[in-house]
Order: C-alpha cells, then sequence, then structure tokens
C-alpha cells in the first residue's frame, strides 16, 4: 500500500498541473497583460493589492517588478495604512481610501482575490474608476462569472475550488509577467 502522505503530495502536485494546463487557454490575455504593463516604464504607477495570501503575492511581485524593470509598482501592505484607513472607513474601505490618497489618472491596478467577492477589492475598483485609471487587471478563482471579474478589463481566473491552488497559481502567473520583462525588455 502506498504511503498516504506520498499520494497526498502526488495529488496535490497533479491538480496544481491540471488547473495551470486550464490557464493556458488565457496565454493572450497574459500577453495582453504583459504589453500593458510595458506602458508603465518610467510613466505612471502600477498599484497591486491583496488580502491575507494574496497580500504576500501582491508585495512579492510588486517588489520583484520594480526591483526588474523600470516599472514603479506599489504594495501597500504596511499595517498603519491598513489599520489606519479599516479604523477610520472601515475595513472594506481602506484599498480605495489608499487608492484616492494615492493614485492618479492612467495609473494601472492590480487586484488578487481568490473569491473575487471581497467588499474592499470591489469598492477599489470604484475609486480606480473614479480616478479614471488606465485599466483594472484582475486575478481571481472559484466562480469563473464572480464580481470582481466581471469589472476587470483583464483577468486571470483560476478554475479550482482550493484557495492554496489558487494563490500559487496567482503568484506563478504575476511572476511570469516579471520573468518576461527580463526576458523581453532591455
Amino acid at each position: 500500500m502506498k504511503n498516504p502522505k506520498i499520494k497526498f503530495i502526488n495529488n496535490y502536485i497533479n491538480d496544481f498541473n491540471e488547473t495551470l494546463s486550464k490557464v493556458k487557454s488565457q496565454k493572450k490575455e497574459v500577453n495582453e497583460i504583459f504589453k500593458t504593463l510595458l506602458r508603465y516604464k518610467n510613466k505612471r504607477t502600477v498599484h497591486v493589492f491583496g488580502n491575507g495570501g494574496s497580500a504576500s503575492i501582491a508585495s512579492h511581485f510588486s517588489m520583484d517588478l520594480t526591483n526588474n524593470s523600470k516599472i514603479k509598482c506599489l504594495s501597500y501592505n504596511d499595517p498603519s495604512i491598513i489599520t489606519c484607513y479599516s479604523n477610520d472607513f472601515k475595513f472594506e474601505n481602506w484599498i480605495s481610501k489608499t487608492i484616492q490618497k494615492y493614485g492618479n489618472k492612467n495609473d494601472l491596478l492590480i487586484l488578487i482575490s481568490s473569491s473575487g467577492k471581497s467588499k474592499n477589492m470591489l469598492n477599489a475598483v470604484k475609486a480606480a474608476k473614479n480616478k479614471k485609471f488606465y485599466k483594472i487587471i484582475t486575478f481571481t478563482g472559484f466562480n469563473y462569472k464572480n464580481p470582481l471579474s466581471r469589472q476587470g478589463d483583464m483577468n486571470i481566473w483560476i478554475n479550482s475550488k482550493s484557495y492554496n491552488i489558487i494563490e500559487n497559481a496567482h503568484q506563478f502567473f504575476l511572476l511570469l509577467l516579471v520573468d518576461m520583462i527580463k526576458k523581453f525588455i532591455k
């Protein structure tokens, strides 16, 4: 009989690989996001947000993008920003308040939400539209027609019901974009 832990590991890897293979149909969307990011070289700002594990992914992507390109990308995971705006304006408004304070016309917004239902993300879309951001890019999972992806201009949807699979796939595609920029932009 096979070791149940080894079986779990094999199944988990197979599930992740299968999930990634389903997203291959969105290769054109990934390429469009790549081209959109290139517009921000030496220009406006890319703002990226996530909740929980997605906040860590947002920070990782932001630092790698900024470090490996001439694209200014900001992630606002400082506890003082989150707790101040959450306390003063409620948690569902902390991202929209951040966009109101730091965003400018023609900036780019990237929102990472496994469920695509987080109120703070949905309110962020409204704030970005009010500021006349150039595009809104969403990374979501679970249900294909989730509220956040319906409001994005470009969307990467991960066909999974597992938070960790979705978040790993989001990180995979965001870092793929960084590696594309490193390879194709000098």
